[in-house]
């Protein structure tokens, strides 16, 4: 089940647990986009796992099929299509995850 989230409030919660709501927001927003896209394969526990043994390096390919998921729900929903796959790439590679997580979620409340 695909819920709304406050994204000022999981901003908020992952600065004040040092990332560890992070974890916790980047699993259920990975499943929430596997969901509306219905890949039952795109699960945050398995790309969780990946970004850990990878030391981070499959966190640019999450990025990257998180933003191709969204644009493929947004063309088949008829909504308006922005594709910001590379955006996530590129804010990933600078260290700013939170702010992608953040664009993801903005996405995924528009679909929601």
């Amino acid at each position: 089940m695909t819920n709304q989230r406050d994204i000022a409030l999981a901003i908020i919660f992952t600065v004040l647990t040092c990332g560890i709501y992070g974890i916790y927001w980047f699993i259920v927003l990975t499943n929430d986009v596997g969901d509306l896209s219905g890949d039952s394969s795109f699960t945050g526990g398995k790309h969780f796992l990946l970004t850990l043994v990878t030391c981070g390096i499959w966190s640019f390919i999450w990025a990257y099929q998180i933003g191709q998921k969204l644009t493929e729900v947004q063309r088949r929903r008829g909504a308006l299509v922005s594709d910001n796959s590379v955006l996530y790439v590129i804010l990933t590679i600078f260290g700013l995850s939170i702010v992608t997580y953040a664009l993801v979620q903005s996405d995924v409340n528009k679909l929601v």
